[in-house]
């Protein structure tokens, strides 16, 4: 579809501009041609509207000979014969046009025969309003191929950040199934019942998690089900040890977060804070909705003076990668371990939905 015939604003723009060009050709006819002020105009105006939609075709011809792609000699064969043929056509015009007013009002009495004396003034008018049509047109066929680049690109970054998010969410599963199953094999020769309730509470949370690999984002009551079920898991190894301080602020429910964004968080502050206390720690989960953003703690204390557990680092790097993926510079995720006290603390853009 043309851009500017699918297109009414487009459309009367363009009109609109060809008034300045009618004023010039009334004038032309007026002082080169000798004509009366009326008489040019009632010549120029209709000749300049008709003109002004066979212009329009030249985005057909511009478009089938691209700049990029077409060598300086055929351009100049192709637009040379077209404005030729355009322009005398509209000389053609401008006879016929002439003819009917002569027949029709003795005010234009002798029109017919001046318009013929105007031919070659026409034909040249003609000529360069092909050229300013054709330029015009790759204009516009210049900014639609750069929008058109912009759309590819930026559907070739969704893409791939869509990606991106898929492949991190995807490691965050046998991350916590890998831990699990450790706990859960170190539990099988000490308490073979509580070995047993864990591989039943893992169950359930694997069970809670099969619906997510298609979600982008969950809201944080589903979220917070998620980090209560890994918490039941965890609670049947440590018992007592394991103390969990919950603060949830009730308008950041119904915000919406990229699922399995806190788990990683409450597994890293048990692997590195409470397994290594040998009386229990505990763990503080604060979220906060403060005016546009949403705010995620995640606390837990630790002995510093303990030797480090090996790990790999997964959660944390993974966590960072998903939002910086998702939201870009809008989401920040900061560390602290001030004195014997971990603190992550995430800080994200507060989308809120009552439904997902």
């Amino acid at each position: 579809m043309h851009p500017i015939l699918g297109n009414l604003r487009r459309l009367a723009i363009y009109l609109l501009a060809w008034i300045p060009l009618t004023t010039v050709l009334t004038g032309v006819l007026r002082y080169s041609g000798g004509m009366d002020g009326t008489v040019a105009f009632t010549m120029a105006a209709p000749l300049c509207v008709v003109y002004a939609f066979i212009c329009l075709g030249i985005w057909y011809l511009c478009k089938a000979t691209p700049l990029e792609s077409t060598s300086f000699s055929q351009l100049q064969l192709t637009h040379l014969l077209a404005a030729i043929v355009i322009s005398g056509v509209w000389v053609l015009l401008a006879k016929a046009l002439a003819d009917v007013l002569t027949a029709s009002s003795p005010s234009y009495v002798g029109l017919n025969v001046q318009v013929r004396k105007d031919y070659p003034l026409l034909f040249v008018s003609g000529f360069l309003l092909y050229l300013l049509a054709a330029a015009f047109h790759y204009v516009m066929l210049s900014q639609e191929l750069s929008r058109l680049a912009e759309q590819r690109e930026a559907k070739a970054n969704l893409l791939a950040r869509d990606s991106e998010l898929k492949a991190l969410k995807a490691q965050v599963n046998p991350h916590f199934l890998f831990n699990s199953l450790n706990s859960i094999s170190a539990l099988t020769s000490v308490d073979a019942k509580r070995a047993r309730d864990m591989c039943i509470l893992l169950a359930d949370f694997l069970r809670s998690t099969l619906g997510l690999g298609e979600k982008t984002a969950i809201p944080i009551s589903e979220e917070l089900q998620l980090v209560r079920a890994f918490l039941a898991v965890e609670k049947v190894r440590f018992g007592q040890r394991l103390i969990v301080q919950e603060y949830v602020d009730p308008q950041a429910l119904d915000c919406i977060v990229p699922p399995l964004l806190l788990q990683p968080l409450v597994e890293n502050a048990i692997n590195h804070g409470v397994s290594n206390l040998l009386e229990g720690g505990w763990i503080k989960l604060e979220i906060k909705h403060v005016g546009a953003d949403l705010t995620m703690l995640v606390e837990n204390n630790f002995d510093r003076e303990a030797p480090s557990r090996p790990g790999t680092g997964t959660g944390l790097k993974n966590v960072r990668q998903r939002l910086e993926a998702k939201f870009g510079p809008r989401a920040t995720l900061m560390l602290d371990n001030a004195g014997d006290i971990f603190r992550v603390e995430i800080t994200l853009p507060a989308e809120c939905v009552v439904t997902i």
